[in-house]
């Protein structure tokens, strides 16, 4: 085939994507026609994007001049589930938006329905929650941060945290009774008490994990292979990160201290000391340093909570909402009549209007619910952070490698279950 013919057929299949995604600021470089380009289609089932979406590069070479992100490969349509269940069984679907960080989802979800009725929840319970959720922002960290260390070419940390990564699921199961979708928490609180299992093995887990975390450190904050492939890679301004919408660590990587525990406290973070880590140039090695130094504030919260976890009861006194002890059931005809009307969803809520969000592992998870009496919500949206910040990644990689736009990839920790609500 010619050049000129497939450069053709090149020109034909950009104008189609044009004339359907109206992308044409980003692909100003296409009607040169002195040099053939190639179209590269990554994903949406490739090893290197960690999940199921695509992104359809025009390359020069290996230098990329364009892209096209496309998703929607999932087509779970948890808003429009959730509108048709009632409210307490709507958090197993917060479960499979971000798997990585499963009870921050949960608990978020939790606030928020709970800001519509108006419930208040005991201090233990919030200290709790908080415990779970920095568990939960540790192991999201290090999920990103040592697939990033795969993805150009360093596999041993990933092995050394993935072992810690499991003694959390040990914790998590001592909490629960589950691992990864959690389903962790009722709407009033933890639906039992820490046990003293669960207790020994977290503080056993606070002594050993520090050792970890600096061995993983070594390996990689100063490696000059490593650093090659990350510095200057993948780099957004703080302007254009907040012009997209960004949070979390890849908009406080570009400079901008914005934490939602710290702008707008709930359950009891403003109990607790800690930093909000900023990078300076947003690019991969911002973000990867970011995380890092968010596990170690995320240890610094969780001492805390552990050493001064106030006494009192782990769920507050909604027996509307609340579903009683088992044992209660049994024997108290009250205790049976809530629990059915629990289960079923049998309970309506207020009208109202909630919006709630926490800070996610890749930034401010929100939840906006309206409710018109029912006992379903009559909306529900999803704030998902990877949704919101993964239209900018196009920008992201014009001009780099294909190699750098693995790894921009990889350090934006986009997942997939963000991207399809």
């Amino acid at each position: 085939m010619a050049v000129n013919d497939t450069l053709e057929g090149t020109r034909k299949i950009v104008e189609s994507a044009q004339e359907q995604q109206n992308l044409s600021n980003l692909v100003p470089t296409l009607n040169d026609f002195s040099q053939e380009l190639t179209t590269l289609n990554l994903g949406p089932t490739h090893p290197a994007t960690h999940g199921i979406f695509q992104n359809i590069l025009q390359m020069d070479g290996e230098r990329i001049i364009s892209g096209v992100p496309t998703i929607g490969y999932i087509h779970r349509a948890f808003e429009k589930i959730a509108e048709r269940r009632p409210f307490y069984q709507i958090t197993p679907l917060t479960d499979r938006m971000n798997y990585c960080s499963s009870p921050i989802n949960n608990m978020g979800w939790h606030m928020t329905v709970e800001k519509l009725l108006g419930v208040t929840v005991p201090k233990r319970a919030q200290y709790m929650r908080v415990i779970a959720m920095e568990l939960a922002r540790i192991t999201d960290h290090l999920i990103c941060n040592s697939i990033l260390g795969v993805d150009t070419g360093a596999f041993t940390g990933f092995l050394y945290v993935f072992q810690e990564r499991e003694k959390v699921y040990e914790i998590y199961e001592e909490i629960c009774g589950a691992r990864l979708t959690t389903n962790m928490g009722r709407v009033g609180g933890m639906e039992r008490d820490f046990s003293d299992v669960a207790i020994q093995k977290l503080r056993d887990w606070l002594k050993t994990f520090p050792a970890v975390m600096k061995e993983f450190e070594s390996m990689f904050n100063r490696n000059r292979i490593f650093m090659d492939r990350v510095v200057n890679v993948g780099p957004i301004t703080a302007e254009r990160a907040l012009n997209y919408g960004f949070t979390g660590p890849n908009l406080r990587a570009a400079g901008v201290d914005y934490d939602v525990r710290a702008m707008n406290p709930y359950s009891s973070y403003e109990d607790f000391d800690f930093e909000i880590p900023i990078g300076t140039k947003g690019d991969t090695y911002d973000r990867f340093m970011v995380r890092n130094e968010e596990i170690w504030q995320s240890l610094r919260i969780i001492n805390q909570a552990l050493e001064n976890l106030p006494e009192g009861p782990f769920h507050a006194d909604a027996p509307h909402y609340y579903l009683p002890p088992k044992q209660a059931v049994y024997k108290n005809m009250e205790a049976l009549i809530y629990h059915f009307k629990i289960i079923m969803g049998e309970i309506e809520a207020p009208v109202g209007e909630v919006y709630h969000s926490v800070e996610g592992g890749n930034g401010e998870l929100g939840f906006y619910l309206v409710s018109d009496g029912g006992r379903t919500p009559y909306r529900l949206h999803f704030r998902r952070p990877c949704f919101i910040y993964y239209q900018a990644y196009p920008e992201m990689v014009v001009g780099s490698s294909l190699s750098d736009a693995i790894v921009t990839l990889s350090s934006m920790n986009v997942i997939a279950g963000e991207l399809d609500a």
